[in-house]
């Protein structure tokens, strides 16, 4: 394999030009795609095959009317005066709402007698004429504008309700960037040379707005969640400057060895440029897999992200190396600083692999008590589905959500709807049905039941007494789902979102045992080992464990919340576990894939294990140290992103990357390998017979660096 991709960067640097103009060709074609087949971002809230779909699918056939969008205008006076004292201004801007295109009616607060017993708040029911999935910006942006005026008479109004927050487009906290400048700053010190510290960065971004405009063409086939975007930037970004990083560092490498620009471009396209496409498949791989959840929010995250992970191997494969052949020697300009080359044996990376691999029980057991120790508050994890009152407080709808909770209790804002089918002989007694429902402990009132224009099915709607995501909801839901009989399911946002949970909950072990097998056989095809891939497997979840851990700790118990600007602690977003697990154990693959080939590079030349270890160690020590400190800047960006499922995914998965390139890669590889000595290689005949041949590197014996002369070298790459 490294033969074909060394061809591929050999042609690249060939035509330099040639390369670069069909990359442009490529850009403007999928931007040009973008504007015209492109689509807008929604999210696919659907379990396929469950209760609340079985009823969605009953409304829409037989009473579309009660399966259209919704949203809550809420009204509120402050304490001491009653909001029918301003009923002119709020019958009006009910009159202005009624008069928005799309919106199909409007009950006001004092026809409908939606105002709490105190007085002081009431929302006006908004009813469009689409489904909320498919209500645009324009009609909900109008009926904002409607409550502009009220301002004016002393009244708060606020916009919520189901379309709103469904279709919620959070802006950009700006921070999400702060990661570009930091990675530059890191790269300047760690390439000593500002050319070669912008490039890889420049490639990145380049990936990013490639990957972007892609996903929005996804969008166009398919429904895309609003948080593709986010999660496939950050996700760009990192692996975008790294790849490229880890091919430049060989490249520079290579030249400070006496080898000429062309050779040394080949030769890391051959052995960077391998571990980079085998990286980079196993990211894309890893996020492929989130289709296995059957969800079309999670898996449409997944194809995003797979799309701009592909972008950030194309352009390392072909477009850096046709950017490095025009620069040539002009790769070390703008140099920083100067400073002697250094072997492997003189580095502090190669004395500490030494030090471990002499002690490796030490070691071993106190990385994994200290990993296993920080993984312990993932025990205590408690998931749900984000929900408005999640969401940040400068945004209407979170404001409308916590106004209603106060004037009519935490349930109204996750209503539910039983729809009983009374087509045909057995169908339900509606009346006995309700008065069971209105029994139960956790509900807090039953409304009036609508009927079909067929007279064929009945919506009940019913508020519980709890939160959305509180857990004594999702158990009054399978008390009311438990007393109804046959033709009767139960939906509503609470209902759709327990459902979506129960889904990830019941494909999370596919996921798991998938990934895993996946990275298994490509580990063992690489690197001709089973004991390597099985041993990269439990480090792996060793690291993702002790994220685990840490994003509980902050966000659902509220450790260091505040360091975080949190204000309130949260469930986990359901999602994350299994996103985390399919976006960490790819990236994960990176630092494994760079150290291990380097291992083996050593081992196949020497026979030597521990000096094989320590030399790969110190060969990437300090490069995957850089790329873990630029990859940890731009997904700590992230934690300031409005939505909780970002803010969580930020955070997790930049503690995961500091302890896999730390406690990881730099202690327990180490240890294992120096306990586990030449079975680390072991492969079963039958297998080594019947596998195809892979390589991240070359075989044979690696470049020999000279000695270092006694005057000052330029910085020719990171050690």
């Amino acid at each position: 394999m490294h033969r074909l991709i060394r061809r591929i960067g050999d042609a690249s640097a060939r035509r330099p030009w040639r390369t670069i103009a069909v990359w442009a060709a490529l850009a403007a074609a999928v931007v040009a795609l973008a504007g015209t087949a492109g689509g807008a971002f929604a999210d696919d809230l659907t379990a396929p095959g469950s209760q609340s779909e079985r009823a969605m699918e009953l409304l829409e056939e037989r009473f579309p009317e009660a399966a259209d969008g919704s949203a809550r205008a809420v009204f509120a006076v402050p304490d001491g005066r009653r909001l029918d004292a301003h009923r002119p201004a709020v019958d009006a801007a009910v009159a202005r709402i009624a008069g928005v295109e799309h919106v199909k009616a409007v009950a006001g607060p004092f026809d409908a007698g939606t105002v709490s017993p105190d007085g002081r708040i009431g929302f006006a029911e908004i009813t469009f004429d689409t489904p909320s999935t498919e209500v645009a910006d324009e009609p909900i942006a109008a009926v904002a504008d409607a409550l502009g005026p009220l301002a004016d008479a002393g009244v708060t109004a606020e916009l919520g309700g189901e379309a709103v927050f469904i279709n919620y487009d959070a802006a950009t906290s700006g921070a999400e960037v702060l990661g570009v400048p930091v990675a530059l700053i890191v790269l300047c010190v760690a390439l000593g040379s500002l050319v070669a510290a912008l490039l890889p960065v420049a490639l990145a971004l380049v990936t990013v707005a490639l990957g972007m405009a892609a996903v929005v063409v996804l969008a166009g086939a398919m429904d895309v969640t609003g948080s593709a975007p986010a999660i496939g930037a950050m996700l760009g970004l990192g692996v975008g400057i790294d790849y490229a990083l880890f091919i430049v560092v060989r490249y520079r490498e290579n030249r400070a060895r006496g080898l000429d620009d062309r050779a040394a471009l080949s030769g890391a396209m051959g052995t960077a440029g391998a571990a980079v496409l085998f990286a980079g498949g196993a990211v894309v791989v890893s996020m492929a897999a989130l289709t296995l959840t059957g969800l079309g929010m999670i898996a449409s995250a997944g194809l995003a992200a797979a799309l701009v992970v592909l972008f950030a191997v194309a352009t390392s494969l072909t477009l850096l190396p046709a950017l490095l052949s025009l620069l040539g020697r002009r790769i070390d300009a703008g140099r920083l600083r100067r400073r002697p080359a250094k072997r492997d044996e003189d580095t502090a990376w190669w004395r500490f692999a030494h030090h471990v691999s002499a002690r490796p029980w030490p070691y071993l057991i106190a990385a994994t008590g200290l990993l296993l120790l920080l993984a312990a508050p993932a025990l205590r994890m408690e998931t749900g589905f984000p929900d408005a009152g999640d969401d940040t407080s400068s945004a209407s709808h979170r404001r409308a959500y916590d106004l209603l909770a106060e004037g009519f209790g935490p349930g109204v804002n996750g209503p539910l709807l039983i729809v009983a089918d009374t087509r045909g002989t057995g169908a339900p007694d509606v009346p006995a049905l309700a008065a069971r429902v209105a029994a139960d402990p956790g509900i807090a009132s039953v409304g009036e039941p609508r009927t079909s224009p067929a007279g064929d099915l009945v919506v009940l709607p019913v508020v519980p007494a709890t939160a959305p995501a509180d857990a004594a909801t999702a158990r009054t839901l399978d008390r009311v789902r438990d007393l109804a009989p046959g033709g009767v399911a139960v939906t509503g946002v609470t209902a759709v979102t327990d459902d979506l949970t129960g889904q990830l909950d019941a494909t999370f072990p596919l996921l798991v045992g998938t990934v895993l097998a996946t990275s298994f056989v490509l580990l063992m095809l690489v690197f001709r080992s089973v004991v390597v891939p099985l041993k990269a497997a439990v480090m792996n979840l060793l690291s993702i464990g002790a994220a685990y851990g840490v994003v509980v700790a902050v966000f659902q118990w509220g450790w260091g919340g505040a360091l975080l600007g949190l204000d309130q602690t949260y469930l986990i977003a359901s999602p994350l576990p299994v996103m985390f697990f399919a976006v960490l154990f790819g990236l994960s693959m990176d630092y494994e894939m760079f150290l291990l080939s380097r291992i083996r590079e050593h081992y196949t030349a020497t026979g030597d294990g521990p000096e094989s270890v320590a030399r790969g160690i110190a060969g990437t020590g300090r490069v995957i140290t850089s790329a873990a400190l630029i990859m940890t800047a731009v997904f700590l960006g992230f934690v300031a992103n409005p939505s909780p499922l970002v803010r969580m995914l930020g955070l997790g998965l930049a503690t995961a990357i500091v302890f896999d390139a730390t406690i990881v890669r730099m202690i327990l590889v180490p240890a294992a390998m120096s306990l586990l000595g030449r079975a680390n290689w072991w492969l079963p005949g039958f297998l080594d017979r019947r596998l195809p041949r892979l390589h991240a590197e070359p075989a044979g014996p690696p470049p020999r660096r000279p000695d270092p002369e006694p005057a000052a070298e330029p910085a020719s790459g990171v050690r």
